[in-house]
């Protein structure tokens, strides 16, 4: 299982508006997100190199990614569904992290984990949405999610380098998944996953630099 998420009804991004009566709005009060809790599975993933973007290389590696169902679509849609569940997985870490780091630069990393959490919990809803579009269907379930995902879980409790150096191995997988989203979304023609696929890498190459910058401290 994924480490644990925890929701707030009362954060912006995650509260509910409805349009209507009264009661729609009473009922809109009610709704919370579950607690939803993450494993990440190590096995089969590539080795990476938190210095760079360029995923290693992987010798005698079994492909470990769960094959995708008709419903969830094969090539583009197929590389959605995979940034899907690397970007839930990196979330559940970031937030784990979020928690558990401690030290004298507490205030800084807990304030940065956070925002890079919040940050992916709205981009999923975007892949998810997107990959709709397509008229295929998103994966979801914590186990299908974390095998799909392969990032490797860790616990705490860790040094802040440690954290941080973790979390630059999770967003580099991500960052390498996302490409090859964006390379078979110009191959598909399909310019609207591509921007979307160009603005995650952006991102993430952002949030790398973030986090090595902290290393070099």
């Amino acid at each position: 299982m994924f480490p644990g998420v925890a929701f707030r009804a009362d954060h912006p991004r995650l509260s509910c508006g409805f349009a209507g009566t009264e009661r729609q709005h009473e009922s809109a009060a009610h709704f919370r997100r579950p607690p939803v809790s993450h494993a990440i599975d190590a096995a089969g993933r590539a080795p990476l190199d938190i210095r760079t973007d360029e995923p290693q290389p992987a010798h005698g590696r079994r492909n470990m990614t769960a094959p995708a169902s008709p419903a969830s679509g094969t090539g583009l849609s197929q590389s959605l569904n995979q940034v899907l569940a690397d970007s839930y997985a990196v979330m559940a870490l970031t937030h784990l992290a979020h928690w558990n780091v401690e030290g004298q630069g507490f205030f800084a990393l807990h304030t940065a984990f956070q925002v890079q959490y919040e940050e992916l919990f709205t981009a999923i809803d975007e892949i998810a949405e997107r990959i709709r579009a397509r008229g295929h269907y998103a994966i979801g379930g914590l186990a299908q999610l974390a095998r799909t995902a392969q990032l490797e879980e860790f616990a705490a409790p860790l040094s802040q380098e440690d954290y941080v150096a973790r979390l630059v191995a999770a967003n580099q997988k991500l960052l390498a998944d996302a490409a090859v989203a964006r390379d078979r979304a110009g191959e598909e023609n399909d310019p609207e996953s591509q921007d979307l696929m160009i603005a995650r890498i952006t991102l993430h190459q952002k949030t790398l630099w973030m986090l090595r910058s902290f290393l070099k401290s």
